[in-house]
C-alpha cells in the first residue's frame, strides 16, 4: 500500500473513532456512497457552513441569502438542460461487471504517468538535496517532459471526445491505452454510453397530471428563479449575490474516496448577478476573492492551486477550479464559473414570464448576466480534516518524546473550543468546581466537560478531536479561583484567574479572527 493510500486510511478510520463521520446505515451493513456526520463532525460541518456565510453575506452588503426547495417544478430542469444533458460516460467490464466513468479510468491512466514523474523528481530531490530546483528539473529532464506531453495528448483528446459527445472515440482511447479493470484486470469493455445523474420520482397531481419530479443535482436553480422576488424583496441593484447552502443529490456512476464523491451531498453556492459585458472584470475579482478565502483558514498555499477549464460548459464563457491536494492528488474544490445569461434566459423562455432587470442608470431591462462560486461543503470538510490530522512527536509528563494524534484545525472551526477538566474525578470538591466553570464558558462557545483517565489521556483524546484549549481545575483552584489552561498546539500551560478564561479563549476561536483581510465590494 502507498504512503498516501496508508494516510487516507487512517484518516476515514480517525473520522469514525472520534466521532466526525460514520458510515450510513451501518447495522444493516451501510449504503454505498453515503455517510452521517457525528457529533463532532456535525459541529465542525456547521462551523464551515458559518465561515462561509459570513464571508458571503456579512462581509458583503450586496449579496443575500435565500434557502429553496430541493423539489422543484420539472420544468426548471428541463430549462436548465438537465434533463437532456445532465450525463457521464458509463462504461461496464464484461469480466467483472464492475461499472466506471469512462473519463475517470482515463484520468487514472494519467495519474499513473504522473506518479512515475513524481517517483523521479523526489529521487532528485534526495540525491540534489538543497540545490534541487524542480521546476528546473521538471523542464529538463526528457522522460519528465515526454510524460507531460502523453498526458497533454491524451486528456485533449479526451476532453475533445467528451465536447462531441462521441462515445464510440472514448472506448476506442479506452482500448489504445490498453486500460484494465481496477478489479479483474480485463481489458474487455462494453461500449461507452451516457448516463443521466438525475434521481426521479413521482409526484401527483401536477397541471392536473401525474408528472415526473427529480431530486435537485444542484442548488443553483433554486436560486435563478427566485431572482425576481430576490431583487425586488431587498431592495438589491446589479451588481448583487444571491448565496445559498443546502443539498443536491446525483447517482454518480462510481461514488469513491470517502466523502469526496457521495451521492447525497451538500453545496456552498453564490450566484452574483452583473451587467453584461463585465464578466471578466468579476470572473478575476471572485477567482482572488475566493482563494484568499480558503487561504485565510491557514491553508498552506502550496496545497491549493488554479485549474483552468479546458472544456467549458456550453453556457460559460469561463471557468476555473481552486483545487486542493487530498491524500489521493489535487481535486477540485471549488469551481468559478461565468455563466453568461444562459441560465435566466432559459427560464424566461420556457415559463413565458420576463425575468430581467431595469436598470436605471441606463433607464433600459435586460437580462443579467451571472458570477457563480460552487463549493462542495463535504469536500471542503475532507481538506480541512486531511489538512489537519497530524502526527508528531512531543514531550510527555515526565519529560520522554511520545507520540500524539492532533487536529490542528483552525480554532473557530474546531468541534469543541474548550475542555474543562478536573484533576481527579473521585475529588467532589473538584468536580464541582469543574462544573461551576463550564456552566459559566458554555454561554461563550461550546465547551465539554471530561473527569474520565488520567488527565494526560484527557489531553491526548482532546487534541484528536481538535480542541485548542483544555482548562484543568486543580486543588490551587480551590484557593486561588486560577486554572491551568493548555494550548493545543504548542503544547504551552499557562496559569490565569478562572474570569480571563472566556476572553482567552474567545480571542482565538472566534469567527472574526479568520478575516483579517475585511474586503467588501458594491
Amino acid at each position: 500500500m502507498s504512503q498516501q493510500s496508508e494516510s487516507f486510511k487512517k484518516l476515514v478510520s480517525h473520522c469514525k473513532e472520534y466521532g466526525f463521520i460514520y458510515q450510513s446505515s451501518e447495522v444493516y451493513d451501510g449504503l454505498a456512497a453515503v455517510y452521517d456526520y457525528g457529533p463532532n463532525g456535525v459541529e465542525l460541518k456547521n462551523n464551515i457552513k458559518s465561515y462561509w456565510w459570513t464571508a458571503m453575506t456579512q462581509m458583503h452588503e450586496n449579496i443575500v441569502g435565500i434557502d429553496s426547495a430541493i423539489f422543484m417544478h420539472p420544468k426548471v430542469w428541463k430549462a436548465s438542460g438537465h434533463v437532456d444533458a445532465f450525463n457521464d460516460p458509463m462504461v461496464d467490464n464484461k469480466q467483472s461487471n464492475k461499472r466506471y466513468r469512462a473519463d475517470q479510468l482515463i484520468e487514472g491512466y494519467c495519474e499513473k504517468i504522473e506518479a512515475k514523474s513524481k517517483k523521479d523528481v523526489a529521487k532528485a530531490k534526495k540525491k540534489f538535496g538543497d540545490d534541487f530546483d524542480e521546476e528546473q528539473f521538471r523542464t529538463t529532464n526528457q522522460r519528465i517532459i515526454d510524460r507531460t506531453a502523453k498526458q497533454a495528448d491524451i486528456l485533449g483528446r479526451m476532453n475533445n471526445h467528451l465536447r462531441d459527445q462521441d462515445m464510440e472515440a472514448l472506448k476506442a482511447l479506452i482500448e489504445e491505452l490498453e486500460i484494465a479493470d481496477p478489479e479483474s484486470g480485463s481489458k474487455e469493455w462494453t461500449d461507452v454510453r451516457q448516463f443521466n445523474l438525475m434521481f426521479s420520482t413521482q409526484l401527483g397531481n401536477i397541471a392536473g397530471g401525474e408528472s415526473k419530479l427529480y431530486l435537485r443535482p444542484e442548488t443553483a436553480q433554486g436560486i435563478f428563479v427566485n431572482f425576481l422576488n430576490v431583487q425586488k424583496t431587498s431592495r438589491q441593484k446589479i451588481p448583487f449575490g444571491i448565496a445559498q447552502i443546502g443539498k443536491a443529490f446525483r447517482n454518480e456512476i462510481v461514488a469513491r474516496q470517502f466523502i469526496f464523491r457521495m451521492r447525497e451531498f451538500e453545496q456552498m453556492e453564490m450566484q452574483f448577478f452583473i451587467k453584461p459585458g463585465t464578466q471578466k472584470e468579476w470572473f478575476d475579482y471572485w477567482k482572488k476573492a475566493r482563494l484568499d478565502w480558503h487561504k485565510g483558514l491557514g491553508t498552506d498555499a502550496s496545497k491549493l492551486r488554479y485549474h483552468d477549464h479546458d472544456n467549458l460548459a456550453h453556457y460559460a464563457d469561463a471557468a476555473v477550479d481552486i483545487e486542493f491536494e487530498f491524500p489521493f492528488g489535487f481535486r477540485e474544490l471549488e469551481g468559478i464559473h461565468s455563466r453568461t445569461d444562459f441560465d435566466l434566459k432559459a427560464h424566461q423562455e420556457l415559463s413565458g414570464r420576463k425575468i430581467q432587470y431595469f436598470d436605471p442608470e441606463i433607464n433600459d431591462s435586460y437580462v443579467p448576466y451571472v458570477l457563480e462560486t460552487s463549493i462542495g461543503l463535504d469536500r471542503m470538510f475532507l481538506a480541512i480534516v486531511s489538512n489537519a490530522l497530524q502526527e508528531e512527536t512531543v514531550p510527555d509528563a515526565e519529560g520522554k518524546n511520545s507520540t500524539r494524534i492532533v487536529m490542528k484545525l483552525p480554532a473557530p472551526l474546531a468541534p469543541v473550543k474548550c475542555a474543562i477538566l478536573p484533576l481527579l474525578k473521585n475529588k467532589e470538591e473538584l468536580t464541582s468546581k469543574a462544573r461551576e466553570v463550564f456552566d459559566k464558558l458554555k454561554l461563550h462557545f461550546n465547551c465539554q466537560y471530561d473527569e474520565k483517565d488520567a488527565i494526560g489521556r484527557r489531553y491526548r483524546r482532546q487534541d484528536a478531536v481538535g480542541t485548542p484549549y483544555c482548562v484543568t481545575i486543580d486543588f490551587d483552584s480551590l484557593e486561588d479561583n486560577t486554572v491551568t489552561i493548555r494550548d493545543r498546539d504548542t503544547l504551552k500551560q499557562d496559569r490565569v484567574s478562572i474570569d480571563e478564561v472566556a476572553a482567552i479563549v474567545n480571542d482565538k476561536v472566534a469567527m472574526k479572527s479568520l478575516f483579517s483581510i475585511k474586503e467588501t465590494i458594491s
